[in-house]
């Protein structure tokens, strides 16, 4: 990495989401500006859009601290959603059984480059 073009890593972990339904958000905000993606953010109706979009602030926020990046300037390098562990637990069912549920989670980076001029 050098110092002409910075960039901020975030990573949250053990979101309590299955990968699948955050991709459906990230994907559309890949490669975007943050003013694009904050727009696109507020306007989906998923559940994960607060999510990103707090986490999206939050690097942007970073930068602006850290290694000067300005908001007009930075853009969404990569964003990613991995699958994390799952939270089991145990349903009662009929006869004394018992089956199985599993609560995915999943863990989201997302990395913020500023625009080459």
């Amino acid at each position: 990495m050098d110092n002409s073009n910075p960039e901020v890593k975030i990573i949250l972990r053990n979101i309590r989401m299955s990968a699948y339904k955050m991709r459906r958000v990230i994907d559309p905000i890949r490669g975007r500006s943050y003013e694009e993606a904050v727009i696109l953010l507020e306007f989906m109706p998923y559940r994960p859009c607060p999510i990103v979009l707090q986490l999206i602030s939050s690097a942007v926020a970073t930068t602006n601290s850290n290694s000067g990046l300005s908001k007009a300037n930075s853009f969404i390098s990569e964003i990613k959603v991995d699958e994390g562990s799952f939270l089991k637990r145990l349903r009662p069912r009929a006869q004394g059984r018992s089956s199985s549920i599993h609560k995915p989670t999943c863990h989201l980076t997302i990395i913020l480059r500023n625009k080459s001029v």
